[in-house]
């Protein structure tokens, strides 16, 4: 079985799009941390809007490029970067949103461990989540614009609006609600005039869940990543000439058949040692009793073969896998790491809810299926 290739958070990186957005526009960059603007240059802006859409990973955009003329006209102009592991929604908006690889900003997965507390939670919802500025304490790179005179602007759905992961990763500048991609369009187009010098940020997320749905190759995420092409297309035909258009993504996805999964609810072997499972179907987080880790690493390596790569936590944070790791961060970590190879998906039935048992699509593992994200830079037409 080949080794799994871990993020390079050395090269291009979903870690790198936001502040090279930012120095584009004349922010400072931070001593002795690198930006993408030294390694691939952006064209100065006096405005910028950022694009990022849920869950559209570059592979699945490169299969139905023939469904969206727009992204198909500017596929010269799109990188392919890693987003980190894992590669999963709330690890990649702290990313995004900080500019720092997950080990750094700690935001570590769908599910974790609070250390101290022998529970984890939900870093997408964060419901009873802790304090999301002390989870995640670091400025964002929407704090920095704006302190530096940028008018900052956020679009998305209301409820995202003070919510835990918003707080944590994503703070800076003020929030505006918008449901329909239409009206956040109409809403960015607004925005990136309110100020002669500002930042907008709009998040789509209805490709991820309809590839979580109906499969990354479903008809229902073809249709709509052509609503995401004419809506893209308009936003750019009515930006001003001084303004430059990003689009990036925060995961890709692989579809998980269902008779092909582990449901650790019917296997006790697996659950030996176990004090509680954390992570998500692709990117189990595996937390184990005292002294346990070994023979539970064990356990699941034999069980899942080379369907999985299965690592001590050591073992994952040695190889890379999740950039350097700040020492505060280590027991977020499950105590075994349990990374997805091909179609697989680890589920507890006893456990999850029934709608996300039924799931088609899912991400989170070293593929580059899940890892690689496209990252589209129209530069600004008058600097």
């Amino acid at each position: 079985m080949p080794a799994p290739v871990a993020p390079d958070h050395a090269t291009a990186s979903l870690a790198d799009v936001l502040p090279s957005v930012c120095a584009g526009l004349g922010v400072p960059s931070v001593a002795g941390e690198p930006t993408w603007s030294g390694r691939l240059a952006l064209p100065p802006a006096r405005r910028a809007v950022v694009v990022l859409v849920d869950g559209l990973g570059a592979d699945q955009l490169a299969r139905r490029l023939g469904h969206a003329p727009w992204l198909r006209a500017h596929a010269a102009a799109t990188h392919r970067v890693p987003v980190g592991f894992p590669a999963t929604t709330a690890t990649s908006m702290g990313t995004f949103g900080t500019g720092t690889p997950p080990g750094e900003h700690g935001m570590l997965g769908y599910e974790v461990l609070v250390p101290g507390e022998d529970r984890v939670f939900n870093e997408l919802s964060w419901e009873d989540g802790p304090v999301p500025e002390r989870w995640q304490p670091g400025r964002t790179w929407f704090e920095r614009a704006a302190a530096d005179g940028v008018e900052v602007v956020r679009i998305g759905p209301g409820f995202f609006d003070g919510s835990g992961l918003t707080r944590a990763a994503l703070r800076g500048g003020r929030f505006t609600a918008a449901e329909s991609l239409a009206a956040r369009v109409d809403a960015a187009l607004r925005a990136v005039r309110s100020s002669p010098r500002s930042l907008v940020y709009l998040y789509w997320g209805e490709v991820d869940k309809l590839g979580h749905v109906h499969g990354p190759e479903s008809f229902e995420w073809t249709a709509e990543l052509e609503s995401l092409d004419r809506e893209l297309s308009r936003l750019a035909a009515g930006l001003p000439d001084d303004t430059s258009l990003t689009v990036t993504a925060d995961h890709g996805m692989v579809a998980c058949p269902l008779g092909t999964r582990v449901d650790v609810a019917h296997e006790p072997a697996l659950l030996e040692g176990v004090h509680l499972l954390g992570g998500e179907p692709r990117a189990t987080y595996v937390y184990c009793r005292p002294g346990a880790a070994a023979d539970v690493a064990a356990v699941w390596s034999a069980r899942l073969g080379e369907r999985a790569w299965v690592r001590s936590r050591e073992e994952a944070v040695a190889a890379g896998w999740f950039g350097p790791v700040a020492p505060a961060n280590l027991a977020r970590i499950g105590d075994v790491v349990v990374a997805s190879a091909d179609d697989l998906a680890v589920v507890d039935s006893s456990r999850m809810r029934p709608q996300l048992l039924a799931l088609l699509g899912m991400h989170g593992s070293l593929t580059g299926e899940e890892l690689d994200v496209p990252v589209l830079h129209v530069p600004a037409r008058v600097a």
